[in-house]
């Protein structure tokens, strides 16, 4: 921190200081002060404001020049709050509490990335798992010469089903960019979703119920559909051995919201694990016991319904049923932000 560029920077306050000191003088010599008493002024003038000046420019310079030199030398940039040392005037105090909360709100955005792409890379890592056996599967078909159809479908509906989970995994991070809420008949979606998971329930005889779905929402289609694909695919990779399988799908409306119910009369789950179902990676004693599971099914659902504002609740007994919930409110609001995207 040059003078003269202090000096500058001081340019309108020193100028005030000598209007004072021309004023003040001009008073007394205009009330006729002795010549001696005059100077005496003057000489206090200049031995107080002087040194007011040149102490306050040199607490500045070094902390400046202290705060310049080790941003210079560091490669981490942000730890300069670190070392320097507390100035003891307000001004710096200021600079110091603002880099501080910039440093720290970097710091926790930083971290929050970081956490972001090792959970990325830690589910990429159990995906990649997850699809290598539909793929090896399909390999050691094709070395055999099989020729069963039905069991080369199955594989790729499997690899189908990974790599959508795992596409909407990816847009979910970045959800704002790809979704548009606007009214849709909730039965498309549902007759949609079943649709695609036709074979599956044929194969393992599962009874599909629909009723009471004729209603409009406002959702993303695709993102629904979505979600309830992986609803579906739970309840048929739990499904019960003791009996006759069946998935129960039906709405109940209230004044100020559309109730979504996708029932299952399969294993259930634990009363313990039912807090955790919605949390990343967690497989639950099903997950363990009676299938290979990733435990990020049910994240996603609840991570794109949090994107898409409706609410994912669920409740079972174990050996019993599952009943999951997703509540559509009903309001106007979406309705408008809808109709000006699609403008």
């Amino acid at each position: 921190m040059k003078l003269q560029n202090y000096l500058k920077d001081k340019i309108v306050e020193i100028i005030l200081i000598l209007v004072f000191v021309f004023v003040s003088t001009t008073l007394l010599i205009v009330f006729h002060v002795q010549n001696t008493f005059l100077w005496i002024y003057l000489v206090i003038c200049i031995l107080f404001l002087v040194p007011a000046i040149m102490i306050d420019y040199f607490r500045k310079h070094n902390f400046y020049n202290e705060l310049r030199t080790n941003i210079d030398h560091l490669d981490k940039k942000y730890l300069v709050i670190d070392t320097i040392n507390r100035p003891s005037f307000y001004e710096g105090e200021l600079i110091c509490d603002s880099i501080y909360e910039i440093d720290k709100s970097m710091c926790e955005n930083v971290k929050k990335y970081e956490t972001s792409i090792n959970s990325f890379k830690d589910y990429i890592e159990m995906w990649v798992h997850e699809v290598k056996i539909p793929i090896a599967s399909l390999l050691l078909m094709c070395h055999n010469n099989s020729m069963d159809i039905k069991k080369y479908k199955e594989q790729l509906r499997r690899m189908d089903f990974y790599t959508d989970q795992v596409l909407y995994y990816v847009r979910s991070e970045n959800a704002a960019n790809d979704y548009l809420i606007k009214e849709t008949e909730l039965g498309k979606i549902i007759t949609n979703a079943a649709q695609k998971n036709r074979e599956d329930l044929l194969e393992n005889c599962i009874e599909l119920q629909v009723r009471d779905i004729r209603c409009k929402v406002m959702t993303d289609k695709k993102w629904l559909e979505f979600i309830l694909n992986q609803i579906i695919n739970n309840s048929i990779k739990y499904r019960s051995q003791k009996r006759q399988s069946g998935i129960w799908i039906f709405t109940e409306q209230t004044e100020d919201k559309v109730v979504l119910h996708i029932k299952d009369n399969g294993i259930g789950i634990m009363e313990s694990d039912l807090p955790n179902v919605f949390k990343k990676s967690y497989t639950g004693e099903n997950g363990r016991k009676h299938a290979k599971s990733t435990g990020m099914g049910l994240y996603i659902v609840k991570m794109l319904c949090d994107e898409l504002g409706h609410a994912v609740s669920i409740c079972s007994k174990e050996d019993e049923y599952t009943e999951v919930m997703i509540m559509f409110a009903k309001n106007d609001f979406y309705k408008i932000e809808g109709e000006e995207h699609k403008e």
